[in-house]
């Protein structure tokens, strides 16, 4: 007993110490329990804070105070998932529950980030995405990890109400760590009646999701999504159907579905893909829409799936920021020699007769350029996200309370196999500011041309945290974005550029041809 007092009072005394200063550890007392962070990149960093502790399906519960100081020096582990190698149980758990915090002063009043990782709500880690740099911003950044997968998104509820919310227990888990910011960032320099969620691909997503959930009301107050704009299809009847799969392909009936916690992670993530493809079947890479372990629309956790193609009303006074890449995840034909009659014959295979017209479109969108990037752009450009995107800000942008904003991230980048185009990501490491992280991937000639753009969209990502307008000091002279007005910013180039309805003739041919899978799930 007495050492826990010491403990506690040379914490106390080293939080007194060490407030506002980068060169010793900082100690914070947290609702939980003290946590000691680290110096990382001139910012204090406070690595795998717990947040909730989880039983298997089930909704989260907070974490339980702890005696003592807790060190928070790693990351903490990764939700379950398929992985190339064999990892411990501090790297992956089902005790995945954990939190990141970056800040500059504890004593300040900054808006949050909270940043969702991308992966799908299938895999993915907070680790990717480290938020020093984007904290220097007069912005203090949390990132979470959470339940994925059949461990976030198994469907039970026909098994009685122990299970109802087991179909969305892994968003459950991302607001059980937006109560945590509510109820701990100000302890750390942040102001939780300013917080913006923002997360790209899968993480977009999510973010998307949090804007149809009631819970999430008033735990957040802006928004951005980051090439994130695939739909879910899923409804109820499909995830009731798919938990009811799972639990045959295991041979646990309904009375004894308890036994399912004692199934191992690798036998029931098998059975859950058995399942799929016995019921509603397994989705393939590249589908233009996703369903399966994600999200369940119940009506009272979730009251609808995001995309389609707007949000819950709920949500109608938040500021959405909404973008895409130039290429997301179109294969790239860059450094190819491709002629005209090449093109048009791959291109004939998804166009048909409307080829000529996604050139004459596409021509007409993008001018610039000569023959050959011509012929290579055509094959490379985006054919998944910015149609949708435009489908979603149309429904939104001038429609609701607060304001839209959209952009397209079109900076090309080169590694040591050449020009790579702007994919699936790759705005990542700008509107983070850590291109400088980066110098064993692309090559140096990138980074050098390039730091520019990190540190504008950086700007622009924490300005949009701060007042809900992504350019409100009006240096792009950006607007928000209606159905008439079109309105996008262009980061690439040599300077930011504004277009107005640019490519919606493009995009309208695209959605009409790459989307024929989700107009026939659309007809069932």
């Amino acid at each position: 007993m007495k050492r826990t007092i010491l403990l506690v009072m040379a914490s106390l005394l080293l939080v007194i110490h060490s407030k506002g200063q980068n060169n010793e550890p900082l100690v914070v007392n947290t609702r939980s329990g003290l946590v000691q962070g680290i110096n990382q990149e001139g910012t204090h960093a406070f690595l795998g804070i717990p947040y909730a502790t989880v039983e298997r399906f089930m909704p989260p519960k907070p974490v339980k105070r702890w005696k003592g100081v807790r060190v928070c020096d790693h990351w903490g582990p990764m939700t379950m998932q398929q992985t190339s190698r064999a990892m411990t149980e501090d790297e992956m758990s089902e005790n995945c529950c954990v939190l990141n915090v970056w800040t500059t002063d504890v004593k300040a009043r900054k808006p949050v980030m909270f940043w969702l990782h991308g992966g799908g709500f299938d895999s993915g880690t907070s680790e990717w995405d480290p938020g020093m740099c984007l904290a220097k911003k007069d912005v203090v950044v949390v990132s979470i990890n959470h339940r994925l997968n059949i461990l976030g998104f198994l469907d039970l509820s026909t098994c009685g109400k122990k299970y109802k919310y087991s179909g969305n227990v892994g968003m459950l888990d991302a607001i059980q760590a937006l109560e945590w910011v509510r109820d701990n960032i100000a302890k750390f320099g942040g102001d939780p009646n300013n917080v913006t969620i923002f997360g790209e691909s899968g993480g977009g997503g999510k973010v998307g999701t949090l804007l149809c959930m009631p819970k999430a009301k008033g735990l957040f107050h802006k928004a951005i999504i980051m090439s994130g704009t695939i739909l879910n299809v899923n409804t109820k009847a499909m995830t009731e159907e798919l938990g009811e799969a799972v639990l045959k392909e295991l041979g646990i009936d309904k009375k004894n579905v308890d036994k399912i916690k004692e199934v191992s992670y690798k036998d029931l993530y098998a059975a859950g893909q058995r399942a799929m493809a016995a019921s509603i079947g397994t989705r393939r890479p590249g589908t233009p829409m996703m369903w399966g372990f994600g999200p369940t629309p119940d009506g009272e956790v979730l009251l609808q799936q995001p995309f389609q193609p707007a949000f819950a009303s709920i949500s109608d006074d938040i500021p959405i920021m909404i973008g895409t890449t130039f290429n997301e995840l179109q294969r790239p034909r860059y450094g190819q020699k491709i002629t005209f009659e090449d093109a048009h014959k791959e291109l004939e295979r998804t166009f048909g007769d409307e080829t000529d017209a996604y050139i004459s479109a596409f021509i007409e969108a993008y001018p610039d350029g000569s023959c050959e990037q011509l012929m290579q752009n055509l094959l490379s450009i985006d054919w998944l996200f910015r149609p949708k995107t435009i489908i979603t800000a149309d429904a939104i942008g001038g429609k609701r309370k607060a304001d839209t904003y959209v952009y397209m991230f079109t900076l090309g980048e080169s590694d040591n196999r050449g020009y790579k185009g702007s994919a699936h990501g790759a705005e990542l490491k700008y509107c983070f500011d850590v291109l400088h992280h980066y110098r064993n991937q692309l090559s140096q000639s990138t980074i050098d041309a390039n730091q520019i753009w990190a540190t504008r969209m950086s700007d622009v990502w924490a300005q949009f945290a701060h007042t809900g307008n992504p350019d409100s000091d009006g240096h792009y002279g950006w607007h928000p974005y209606t159905q008439e007005n079109g309105e996008l910013l262009e980061f690439g180039g040599s300077v930011a550029r504004i277009h107005n309805n640019h490519d919606r003739k493009l995009e309208e041919i695209i959605n009409r041809h790459c989307f024929k899978q989700l107009d026939a799930f659309r007809k069932r």
